[in-house]
């Protein structure tokens, strides 16, 4: 059977926490670097069809072939490691401190942030025929998001700050959703139905992605969206992570650990144990 249980993927999410926090420096930010630029590429990718087709369904359909490629490469997203990485802090695995834990969301951060960057340059100079022309209709659509998901933020104040961050809640709890499916089963078919299903979800629905976003904004910058790299921090990167760091340790990582991991005992059937332990004198 190629299904693994809740029980046995429960001690593999801590498993995969443990070896994070003791991978090297150096192993940490190239698989961080590439799990930045190929997300970031499958928005661009998903940007494009939408675009092409004026469907947003359709992109949404196809923009999970990127994270699945990068989970099976074996490649690290912030938002996978910030639902890993502090079950392996909260069970007390040896050597797993806060420490080692802020370590590696930092130099995750800093390898997503560099790959995202590297394909928004990318995108840019092919959207723009080398920045010699004005944006194509997908540069120019990535350019509108930057601006609506900043700047209409901030034009709601504290309403938009709120809606951004339960967005972003949400995003994880749907993308950490898909790592924890991934290792449901053991065959490379049933990891990517796994996965597809719910990063679907957190695509059409237009919730909040940091590591998208690190793609998405300084693109639109580049392709002339009216924002600021301020608006960009303020009004959605900043908060995005935080957000992205509560839906995915609250709603995946600490709820699976609390029911699958540390299961509590099962309620006796009543009678059962009055029976059990009923004395019985000796003839």
């Amino acid at each position: 059977m190629s299904y693994v249980t809740p029980q046995e993927f429960a001690t593999k999410m801590i498993d995969a926490g443990e070896s994070k926090i003791f991978m090297s420096t150096k192993d940490t930010l190239i698989r961080a670097y590439m799990a930045g630029a190929i997300l970031a590429l499958a928005a661009a990718f998903a940007v494009t069809i939408t675009v092409n087709t004026g469907q947003p369904l359709v992109g949404a359909l196809l923009f999970p072939v990127g994270f699945c490629m990068l989970y099976l490469l074996g490649f690290d997203l912030l938002t996978g490691v910030f639902t890993l990485v502090p079950l392996a802090v909260l069970d007390k695995r040896p050597g797993c401190d806060m420490k080692g834990l802020m370590r590696n969301w930092g130099l995750v951060f800093i390898g997503n942030f560099a790959g995202a960057m590297t394909t928004a340059v990318f995108m840019a100079i092919i959207f723009t025929m080398g920045f010699t022309q004005e944006p194509n209709a997908v540069g120019q659509k990535i350019g509108h998001i930057g601006e609506a998901r900043t700047l209409g933020y901030a034009a709601a104040g504290f309403g938009g700050m709120l809606t951004l961050f339960i967005r972003a809640v949400m995003c994880n709890w749907m993308v950490s959703t898909g790592v924890v499916a991934a290792m449901m089963s053991t065959s490379v078919s049933g990891k990517v139905i796994a996965m597809w299903m719910p990063i679907l979800v957190f695509f059409y629905l237009g919730f909040e992605h940091s590591i998208v976003n690190m793609f998405l904004f300084p693109s639109g910058i580049m392709l002339g969206g009216q924002f600021t790299w301020t608006d960009y921090f303020l009004w959605n990167e900043i908060p995005t992570v935080l957000g992205n760091l509560v839906g995915g340790l609250t709603f995946v990582g600490g709820m699976i650990y609390a029911t699958h991991y540390k299961t509590s005992a099962k309620r006796a059937v009543p009678g059962q144990v009055a029976k059990e332990t009923t004395y019985a004198p000796a003839e």
